[in-house]
């Protein structure tokens, strides 16, 4: 997909400020100071579910809006373990598409869009399969979209949009509405799963398909274990986390902001003042980390100067990217995950860092002259936006997006300590409040992301292979 550079800036600004909500209306006031100084953080005490799905706060209720093993409009299945998703304007004002990633290997048939033993993969065209596993493994991860009425709360229509990827996990929603898929997987053609194909890209599908698009991978953007991603509307820089213990924070530049698949380079993040640093405030190498690597104590809303390192062979063909980064100064995080671009800055989740491996959350905040020659005149800044250091206040966050009124919500993947996984709002000056709770399992939760008119929270059960629609009093 090709866009003018005009065309693109357009589309960016206007994708900025959605995101922003209030931010701009209010100059350099923080968001929160839009509520009175006596209202309560977040919504109130949790009502318990009588159906013993979602707990919400009084006056929101939610619906299924997609099940696990559901017959699709296409003949397909709806797949299992549904995770990252992203929300875009549909064919008419009151229809959405939502864009929802299935984090399957091929081994588990039972979640299939092609049922139990694939036994409906001859409904597909197999050029639009990415890899059929030689016919006999094929990926049965990828992508569904779901076209939903905001006015009507209901489903429209279902249907496989990416097909034959590994573990989609995460991704992350573009400027010119398209959705990038992230296989957090290093599989390699020839080893024990059967795959013909290498895994470990990003894959773009555009909000606009209506059926299965091509399986082009990004290849320009690298292999590794990809989980999130976000784009900076005003340069069109894409920044990547990577969900392993010793992971890192990378960006892609392209030569043609809004084409990615016309080329550019991957960089990896590197703190100025410690090169090689470990970020997770552990106090000591761990978590995967190489030995010798730095320790590093890092504060609460403490400002690191970053710089960026290029990337060589970025396929990886010995899954060693991230290796190769450290040594030459990358910084390590403890298993980024989820990540979303807001108030002009790149949050993403370590979902084990801190002291207690209970998770922190980081904020990017890109130089004036981000990706160019100039920007180590003004380098962008790595800040430490929380780390509770507490379950009972945050425990282990993976997705993440942004509300309307510009609080963080944030979908816990922990739950092995009470009170289980949750929804957390999270406001711009860093105080925690529950939403939601899961009361159907100890599930994590995951792919949470708004309707472009607010009016609409769509979230995942991974585990119970749900896709929910939250409505209620939102705040303005």
């Amino acid at each position: 997909m090709t866009l003018s550079r005009r065309h693109f800036l357009h589309r960016g600004a206007a994708f900025s400020a959605g995101f922003a909500g209030l931010h701009a209306l209010l100059g350099s006031r923080p968001l929160w100071a839009a509520i009175a100084d006596d209202a309560p953080i977040g919504y109130g005490p949790l009502v318990s579910d009588p159906r013993n799905v979602l707990d919400l706060p009084a006056g929101f209720t939610y619906s299924v809006v997609s099940r696990r093993g559901d017959a699709m409009s296409d003949g397909l299945l709806v797949p299992g373990q549904p995770d990252g998703m992203a929300c875009f304007p549909g064919d008419n004002a009151d229809e959405v598409a939502i864009i929802c990633n299935h984090e399957l290997e091929a081994a588990w048939t039972k979640m299939s869009p092609f049922g139990e033993g694939n036994r409906l993969l001859d409904r597909v065209d197999r050029k639009k399969l990415y890899d059929d596993g030689n016919g006999s493994h094929p990926s049965i991860g990828g992508t569904t979209t779901i076209l939903y009425n905001v006015r009507e709360q209901r489903l429209v229509r279902q249907f496989m949009s990416l097909a034959g990827t590994n573990r989609n996990c995460a991704g992350g929603a573009t400027p010119w509405n398209s959705w990038l898929t992230c296989e957090e997987d290093e599989v390699l053609t020839g080893d024990d799963t059967g795959a013909a194909r290498h895994h470990g890209y990003v894959f773009e599908v555009p909000a606009s398909a209506r059926g299965l698009v091509e399986p082009a991978p990004i290849k320009a953007m690298g292999r590794f274990m990809r989980e999130a991603v976000c784009v900076d509307p005003r340069s069109g820089v894409v920044y990547m986390t990577e969900d392993k213990t010793d992971g890192l924070l990378y960006r892609y530049i392209p030569k043609e902001p809004g084409n990615l698949h016309a080329g550019g380079r991957v960089q990896a993040l590197v703190l100025r003042d410690a090169p090689g640093a470990h970020t997770g405030n552990q106090g000591k190498p761990s978590h995967g980390a190489e030995p010798g690597s730095n320790g590093l104590a890092v504060a609460v809303g403490e400002k690191l100067p970053v710089r960026w390192i290029d990337m060589e062979e970025i396929d990886a063909p010995k899954n060693d990217l991230r290796q190769r980064g450290h040594a030459a100064g990358a910084a390590i995080f403890a298993r980024n995950e989820g990540m979303w671009w807001a108030h002009d800055r790149a949050y993403f989740a370590a979902t084990i860092g801190g002291r207690a491996s209970k998770g922190q959350l980081w904020k990017y905040v890109p130089s004036a002259h981000e990706g160019t020659a100039e920007e180590d005149t003004a380098p962008g800044m790595l800040e430490l936006f929380i780390e509770p250091n507490d379950s009972a206040i945050v425990e282990n966050p993976d997705n993440i997006t942004v509300t309307p009124w510009g609080d963080l919500i944030v979908c816990e993947d922990g739950g092995a300590e009470s009170p289980g996984n949750r929804l957390l709002g999270v406001t711009p000056e860093g105080r925690v409040y529950t939403f939601a709770h899961n009361a159907a399992s100890e599930s994590e939760f995951a792919g949470a992301c708004f309707s472009p008119d607010g009016s609409t929270l769509f979230v995942n059960i991974q585990g119970n292979g749900l896709t929910l629609a939250v409505t209620g009093k939102w705040r303005a």
